[in-house]
């Protein structure tokens, strides 16, 4: 995927996590959370939004597996278009070539 493209869907993913009803939004968030601390773990600490775009492209399977865990009981919790992309949308602000909302290398 390209990185414009994912980095406008995980923001949409963020965007509808905030749009959630607020019974729900606690067990989302507690899901992105965890899925944020584990694209850490798996990205380590100076990380690019190239090897973001990858990790994502290589498939999200993890993430649900991680949200069945979380929330077993709610299979709506379990939707990788709100919790997955929210994640990203997170994580991604962590990226070296990542600054003021925009990727860097867009302007270069």
């Amino acid at each position: 995927m390209e990185a414009t493209r994912a980095i406008e869907q995980w923001r949409e993913g963020e965007r509808r996590l905030r749009a959630c009803p607020t019974e729900r939004k606690p067990t989302l968030e507690r899901i992105s959370a965890t899925l944020v601390s584990e694209l850490r773990r798996r990205l380590g600490g100076r990380f690019t939004v190239a090897e973001l775009v990858e990790l994502y492209d290589r498939g999200t399977s993890w993430c649900l597996q991680s949200a069945m865990r979380i929330a077993p009981e709610d299979p709506w919790a379990w939707d990788s278009g709100v919790v997955v992309d929210a994640a990203f949308a997170r994580y991604l602000r962590e990226a070296a070539d990542y600054a003021g909302g925009k990727h860097v290398a867009e302007e270069q």
